[in-house]
């Protein structure tokens, strides 16, 4: 991995290690790994006019393969040394608890994308939602961050990483980021999504996402965390 970096230092005379971002939506996680210290390449097999920094549309798990055949694969951007890390957030809809999803409609892509990145020279992290088949390196929520929005998270990490936190604790009532801001209720009369999208943009601090992109995003104090310990285990495997 040392080699890697050393190259990827010299390719483009950086002073940010670079991180693809795949599966990236509207950009929640990429936010956080810029704001810990990342250049970030976000791509996503949908078009996303706002997402925050340089955008490829393309299918993910093409790109997984395709670094993995470089270099048979032509492209410089998908060479595997041009990134210090990866993040992925495959699909998470075919794992929700919850009646909202027809989970046979929703493509279960996240072992594939393991099998993928197993195989790559740098290290790399899944993000999914609660109950999904991984390993929980860090399971995170926004009460950690002093955060409004009840939104846990797992994540996988190649490096295997090891964290101590408290157990979620909301010293008030959350906003609940999902369906639309509208505030409808349940047939039992309890608030459901409650919250319109100025209660979003503050419940997830994202100001430059629309209603419906921050019913998929994650926080980026999540990954902003998560980015502060991945350059130190980048610095450390140097």
């Amino acid at each position: 991995m040392t080699g890697a970096l050393e190259e990827w230092r010299a390719m483009d005379d950086l002073t940010r290690p670079r991180l693809l971002d795949l599966f990236c939506g509207a950009g929640g996680a990429a936010m956080g790994y810029h704001r810990a210290g990342f250049d970030v390449v976000g791509v996503d097999i949908n078009p996303q006019p706002r997402y925050p920094f340089e955008f490829h549309q393309v299918d993910a798990l093409m790109i997984l393969r395709a670094m993995s055949d470089y270099p048979t694969f032509n492209g410089e951007l998908w060479r595997p040394s041009s990134y210090a890390a990866i993040h992925a957030s495959p699909p998470c809809q075919a794992y929700i608890r919850s009646g909202m999803y027809d989970k046979s409609k929703h493509p279960d892509l996240l072992p594939s994308v393991r099998d993928l990145l197993a195989g790559e020279p740098v290290p790399w992290i899944i993000e999914n939602v609660p109950g999904a088949p991984m390993r929980a390196d860090y399971k995170l929520c926004g009460c950690m961050f002093g955060l409004g929005v009840a939104r846990e998270r797992w994540f996988e990490t190649s490096w295997h990483a090891f964290d101590m936190r408290p157990p979620c604790y909301h010293r008030e009532r959350p906003v609940g980021v999902y369906g639309h801001p509208r505030g409808r209720r349940s047939k039992d009369g309890k608030p459901w999504g409650w919250g319109n999208l100025s209660d979003w943009i503050w419940a997830m601090q994202i100001d430059w996402m629309s209603g419906p992109e921050l019913a998929q995003a994650i926080p980026p104090a999540y990954t902003e965390y998560i980015g502060r310990q991945l350059l130190e285990h980048l610095q450390a495997a140097a």
